[in-house]
Order: C-alpha cells, then sequence, then structure tokens
C-alpha cells in the first residue's frame, strides 16, 4: 500500500531510470498518497463531513497494485527479479514502523484497557503478525461497528490484505511470464472483473466478508496492476493516449472530483467494495495516468505539504487508529472537535517521527543487512504472537483492576427463563416460542421483538408469575417486530424478519391472544447509535437503499400497519421503549470508576447524560406517541435524573452491555411490567 517511490528522486530499489518512464519520481504520486490518508484519519475521527473517507484505502490499493506490479515486471524484463530481494523489500517497507507502533501501544493497553478489550487487542497482536487480521476483523465485528472505534489495531485489516497479495501476486507473475504477454493482460482482466462481481455481490449478501477479504479487494489492486502493465508492454498505445495535454488535464481533473465525490458523499450504508468504489479506484487510476507536474491536479499534488504528508502517510495511518482508541477508552463522554483534531495532528506529528527514525534508517541495507532485517521480522513477529497468546489465554488479565468479583458477577447476571435458553450454550434460541409465568394458565400475552425482548423475558416471567398469567416469548436479534417491513442486515437468509413478523401475527390470531407487547431497541432502526454510528437498515422491500431516511420512511409504514393490523383482531398492543443506551459496557464504565475512587458520582460521570439520551429516542418517541389507542412503557424514570441515566450502583451494575440489563436492572422494571400484565 505504501510502496511509492520515496522521497526527492530516489527510486524504489536499483532500478534503471532511463527506458522506465513509469518509475520514475512522481511527487504528484506521493500527494496522491496525502489525498488519500488523510481522509482515513478524519474518517476515523468520526467527522461527518469525511463519511466516505474510508475510501481512502482503496486508492492506497490501487497504488500498491501499480507501483508493485511496475517493479516485479521491470525486473523481470531485466532478468534481476529475486523473490528473497522482493520479499526483503517489502519487510523494510512495512514491519519496523509497524511493530514500533505496535510496541508503544502495549504499555497504553496494559493500562487502559479492560480485560475485555486487551483480550481482544491480545488476539489482534496475534493477528497482525500472522498476516490475518483481516480475517480476525470479519469474522468478529464489523469496520463501522461502534465497537470497532475502540479496537487500536482495526486498521491494520488493510496491512493483512496487502501482505496477503505480496505473498500470491510475485508467485502468479512468475508462472505466468511464461506464457505470452497478452495471456498474463487478460489472466489480470478476469481476475479483476471476477474479483469485482464477487465484491459487488458480498457488499449485499456478506458485507462485513466482502470489506476486509482479499478476494473482494483484489480487482483494486488488479486495477493499478493492468495500468503497470499498460505502461510497460503497451508502449506506444499509452504514450499515444497520454500525448494530448488538455486530454491529461480534463481526466486528471475528472479522476481527483470522482475521488473528492466518494469521500463527501460515501458513508458507511454505500454498499461496499461492489461497482460504487469503481468511482474512488478509477478515479485513483486516471491520476496516475493522466497527471503530470504540468496539470493543475499535478501541481496541486506536488506542492511540498501534500508531498510532505506523502511521504509520512504510511505512518501517520499507522498511529491515528491507536491513537483515536486510546483516547476514547480514557474519555467518559465522547472526544470534542478540538480534541480529534488535535489527536488528528498528533497522528502527522508522530508519523514524522517514525519515518524520520524508523522507516529510514530500516530502509537502508548499510545499517541493516538482508539477515537483520529477516531476523527481526521473525523475532519480532514471534515475540507479538508470545505476547498476544498469552494474554488472550489470560482473558485480558482481570486480576489487573480491583473490582470486587460480586460487582463483576454483576456484569453477567442476566435472570433466566429456563425454557428459552439452551442449557449447552448459554444462548437464547431465537425464532422459537418459550413461556413465561404462571403455566397452568392458557397463554394470554405475547411478548416479540429483537434481543431486547429476549433481554427482558426474565422480567416478564416474573411479572407474569406475580400477576399469575402465562405469556409466550419469541425474539430474533436485530428484528424489527413491525409488519411489512424488511431488515436490510446479510443474515436475513437465516433469520428473516418479515416473515417472522407475520409468524408472530397469525399466532396471536389464532390462539386468542389478548395482549402484544412490542419489544426492541428502536433507535436502532431509525437513528442508529450515538451519533449515528451502529445503524440496523429497514426498508419496504428486500432490496431498498440503506440509509436513514428510508429507514424512518418504512419505520413508519411499518408500525402504521402494524397497528392497524392488531387493532382489527382487537388485540391490546403495547410498545416497550427501549432502556437508555450508555456509550460503555459496565465492565469498561466499572474499570474507570474504580481507578477514579469508585464513588457513585465516579459512576454518574461515565453514565449517558440524560440530554444524549432524549436526543437519540426523541424521533421514534414522537412517533409512539403520535398514535392513539395503543400503550407505551417507558422505563427512563427508573434509571434517569435531569442530568444521568445511571449504568448502576457502586454494589451492582443495572446492564451486561451497553444496552441490555442485567438482572439487577430487569429487577427495577418488574413492577412496571406486571401491572401492565395484571387483569382489571
Amino acid at each position: 500500500m505504501w510502496e511509492c517511490i520515496p522521497r526527492l528522486g530516489v527510486i524504489l530499489g536499483t532500478l534503471d531510470q532511463k527506458k522506465a518512464s513509469p518509475l520514475h519520481y512522481r511527487r504528484e504520486i506521493d500527494g496522491l498518497r496525502a489525498v488519500a490518508v488523510l481522509p482515513v484519519i478524519l474518517f476515523h475521527a468520526g467527522f461527518k463531513t469525511f463519511s466516505g473517507g474510508f475510501v481512502g484505502v482503496d486508492i492506497f490499493f490501487v497504488i500498491s497494485g501499480y507501483l508493485i506490479t511496475t517493479i516485479i515486471l521491470t525486473d523481470k524484463e531485466k532478468g534481476t527479479f529475486s523473490i528473497v530481494n522482493f520479499y526483503e523489500r517489502r519487510a523494510r517497507r512495512i514491519l519496523p514502523a509497524l511493530f514500533f507502533v505496535m510496541l508503544c501501544c502495549l504499555p497504553f493497553a496494559w493500562l487502559w484497557l479492560p480485560p475485555n478489550h486487551l483480550r481482544d487487542f491480545s488476539q489482534n497482536l496475534v493477528a497482525v503478525s500472522s498476516f490475518s487480521s483481516n480475517i480476525v476483523f470479519w469474522q468478529k465485528s464489523g469496520y463501522f461497528a461502534t465497537a470497532a472505534e475502540l479496537n487500536p489495531l482495526l486498521h491494520t485489516w488493510s496491512l493483512a490484505v496487502e501482505e496477503q497479495y505480496y505473498v500470491l501476486f510475485p508467485l502468479f507473475l512468475m508462472l505466468m511470464c511464461k506464457l505470452h504477454k497478452r495471456w498474463i493482460f487478460a489472466s489480470l482482466i478476469t481476475i479483476a472483473i471476477t474479483s469485482l462481481a464477487l465484491a459487488q455481490w458480498g457488499s449485499y449478501h456478506a458485507p462485513s466478508a466482502a470489506f476486509f477479504l482479499l478476494p473482494t479487494r483484489g480487482w483494486e489492486l488488479a486495477i493499478g496492476a493492468l495500468i503497470a502493465f499498460c505502461f510497460l508492454y503497451k508502449r506506444k498505445k499509452t504514450d499515444f493516449i497520454v500525448s494530448n495535454k488538455h486530454a491529461n488535464e480534463m481526466l486528471s481533473l475528472l479522476g481527483i472530483a470522482l475521488i473528492l465525490y466518494s469521500i463527501f458523499s460515501f458513508d458507511k450504508a454505500t454498499p461496499f467494495p461492489g461497482f460504487l468504489a469503481l468511482i474512488p479506484t478509477i478515479g485513483t487510476g486516471f491520476i496516475i495516468v493522466f497527471t503530470t507536474p504540468q496539470t493543475l491536479v499535478g501541481r496541486l499534488l506536488g506542492t511540498k505539504g501534500m508531498v510532505g504528508v506523502g511521504l509520512v502517510s504510511y505512518s501517520a495511518y499507522l498511529w491515528h487508529q491507536p491513537l483515536f482508541a486510546f483516547a476514547r477508552h480514557r474519555a467518559p463522554t465522547e472526544l470534542n472537535t478540538s480534541t480529534l483534531l488535535a489527536l488528528s495532528g498528533l497522528s502527522i506529528i508522530f508519523a514524522f517521527i517514525s519515518w524520520r527514525y524508523v522507516e529510514i534508517p530500516f530502509r537502508n541495507r548499510a545499517t541493516f543487512s538482508r539477515k537483520s532485517i529477516f531476523y527481526i521480522a521473525l523475532i519480532g513477529s514471534l515475540a507479538f504472537i508470545a505476547v498476544g497468546s498469552n494474554g488472550h489465554l489470560s482473558k485480558g488479565f482481570p486480576e489487573r483492576f480491583s473490582i470486587p468479583n460480586n460487582l463483576l458477577e454483576t456484569f453477567k447476571m442476566l435472570g433466566r427463563v429456563e425454557s428459552c435458553y439452551d442449557r449447552e450454550s448459554d444462548h437464547l434460541f431465537e425464532n422459537s416460542y418459550c413461556e413465561l409465568g404462571d403455566s397452568q394458565h392458557k397463554a394470554s400475552f405475547v411478548v416479540f421483538g429483537d434481543s431486547h425482548a429476549a433481554a427482558l423475558s426474565y422480567a416478564f416471567h416474573v411479572a407474569a408469575s406475580n400477576a399469575e398469567v402465562k405469556g409466550i416469548s419469541t425474539s430474533a436479534n436485530g428484528c424489527t417486530p413491525l409488519l411489512d417491513i424488511y431488515a436490510l442486515r446479510g443474515d436475513q437468509n437465516e433469520s428473516n424478519c418479515n416473515l417472522l413478523n407475520k409468524r408472530i401475527y397469525n399466532y396471536v390470531r389464532d390462539n386468542n391472544i389478548e395482549k402484544l407487547f412490542l419489544v426492541a431497541r428502536w433507535s436502532y432502526y431509525t437513528d442508529g447509535g450515538y451519533n449515528g454510528r451502529d445503524f440496523s437498515f429497514i426498508g419496504l422491500n428486500d432490496n431498498d437503499e440503506k440509509n436513514k431516511e428510508q429507514s424512518r420512511k418504512a419505520f413508519e409504514y411499518g408500525l402504521k400497519q402494524t397497528i392497524k393490523a392488531y387493532k382489527e383482531i382487537g388485540i391490546e398492543l403495547t410498545i416497550v421503549l427501549q432502556v437508555p443506551q450508555q456509550l460503555f459496557g459496565p465492565e469498561e464504565a466499572y474499570k474507570r470508576v474504580m481507578q477514579d475512587g469508585g464513588s457513585r458520582a465516579d459512576i454518574d460521570k461515565w453514565s449517558i447524560s440524560r440530554e444524549k439520551h432524549d436526543n437519540l429516542h426523541s424521533y421514534t418517541s414522537s412517533i409512539f406517541n403520535s398514535y392513539k389507542g395503543i400503550n407505551v412503557i417507558d422505563f427512563e424514570n427508573i434509571f434517569c435524573n435531569d442530568l444521568r441515566c445511571a449504568m448502576g450502583t457502586i454494589s451492582e451494575s443495572y446492564y451486561i452491555d451497553d444496552d441490555h440489563l442485567s438482572k439487577f436492572g430487569k429487577d427495577l422494571v418488574i413492577p412496571r411490567i406486571e401491572k401492565m400484565l395484571r387483569k382489571d
């Protein structure tokens, strides 16, 4: 990704410049690297203006494909290519700065990360050292999930893609070079088209896999590889194409316009990296092909400031995410704009330091021999694997923090309805019924919804037992319990919310149910989480666009249809509003509380503010309150005062994570539920 030509006219390796015009130093490509890295930094900072800043990685992929292919093919033509030399150069370029940043992260991870996060960080150390972090992040979390911004090593997924590419691509070219060049070109095009088609399919059906994995990112690298191939082997055609100064000017401007459009128009709801990813990648290709020092874009990208940022872009990329993640771990509230800008600037300062004192020395063969580089790569990788394995096996060293065991246990205490649980895996059965309350009676109510319905099943069970009534509960994670809408999630083949809603309606109608309680994390489908992150989009059709406007439209339509349908069959409908959502899980928050002294005031400091809670819930609450003839249960006055919505007390947590109640939290809501269940 950052294999671009180093500073001030020095060519990568020892290549002959006289007849290899693609390899002469191009200031505009260093400037293009600045265009790539700055939006990534500002995107991870959370600035909404740069909602598509993640496309900077796609820009880097195209640049990398172009430069690496140029190096390999030029060496092959000269008969000087060596796979050992190739891996040596990659090791010199990538590993020293990466290991340095990882090493700097270790003490802060030890001091600041709660056990669950330190365990994940430790796993990531192993994954980064084994070139597999993209696979780990694909399996564990999404790039745009709220929890992802707390991961100091999230950004290393792109390095893993690059490293996997470095392993496979030279071997591919070594095999293909025995064939005619037209077959190599045809093979690259075939790979690119196949990879793009897979990415387009995956962006809708397996978005996390499509985002993180090489098979769906390979086409971006292939674009750069095809440009390099044309420059080297189609000289007459490429010289003709780039000989027109007016065309160069216009197409380079189009290239930068495509990139800027992507940065400012895309967001986490954009299906990616499918066909829409062609916009920034083709834009990058246009700049590589058509930009010269004489074009306006070339002059802009070639300015000292842009080139300077481009030169340190690899280190800047490495530094920015740890700085943001550790700062977010330390702050009781979301970071303000001034802090985020300061951290963004600090990442550039740290980048210059590591570029000057780590990157440059390790590129110098006179300072570090090939044997030294390979020893450093081996020993460093094994050391981080050992440290990471130890952190994983120790479960994040929970003994680091003096949180009382009885308090730790409250983070885990769910409350149980045994018929709802798989006793072996301890997970709730989804899409299956379970009984609540007094089994001697006929079921008179149904509790239905997403994971919040599952989490409250215990409270409904106790309340129903006290009221001497029986109910039925069923749920599916991420499923909005509204008729005639679709959850735009990748798991809908296994958990089809549209069909599940119809099934519940039929059950309620056919079994003479009297009361229906719909329970969900409602804002999840209309607003996302705080600051609009962590959105689960819904639509009127299963192929609707994933955006906030469409989700709200579907939400209002689905609620209207649901109220109408159940009213027609005489069902008493109750909407259970979601409990206050916290910014942090209890383990993380209480660790901070104990570090700060362990007082109720400290707990309040780490609890969500009433203002933020009200803002997040304002839309859904206003929609629910606009309907007459339905009941609404709101728990906020149980947990909230005028300033804060409490996470718990000094001795017990009300939550097991940031938005699901623990047994102690559920105990507080049981009287409210029981009142609704008792017969008049």
